[in-house]
């Protein structure tokens, strides 16, 4: 349960209760998996454009897909990624490859 309250129905079950206004977010792949497939696309050599985009998840500056990807979709974003030196330009890039809504 994200943010809310629980209620027991009389059969035990349970039921979620979301404050007004408040939404339940679809699942999402954990960060964790995301940057595992991340880091099998991403050659040794170029460790500081790895360490870019785990910096980035972390800040909130990259967020994961909204919906998921495929390998061949993450493997053509990480490529144009790597195209160029990790800069602010080029994480928003990736940023918008990930995820189409970001405002980045």
């Amino acid at each position: 349960m994200l943010a809310g309250f629980c209620f027991r129905n009389e059969n035990g079950s349970t039921a979620n209760r979301l404050p007004t206004g408040r939404v339940i977010e679809e699942e999402r792949l954990p960060i964790s998996a995301l940057l595992a497939r991340i880091r099998r696309l991403v050659p040794k050599t170029r460790d500081q454009h790895y360490e870019e985009i785990v910096h980035s998840f972390g800040v909130g500056t990259l967020r994961p897909p909204a919906t998921p990807m495929t390998d061949g979709e993450l493997a053509r974003a990480i490529a144009e990624f790597l195209k160029e030196q990790p800069s602010p330009k080029s994480v928003a890039t990736l940023g918008r490859r990930l995820d189409p809504s970001s405002p980045l």
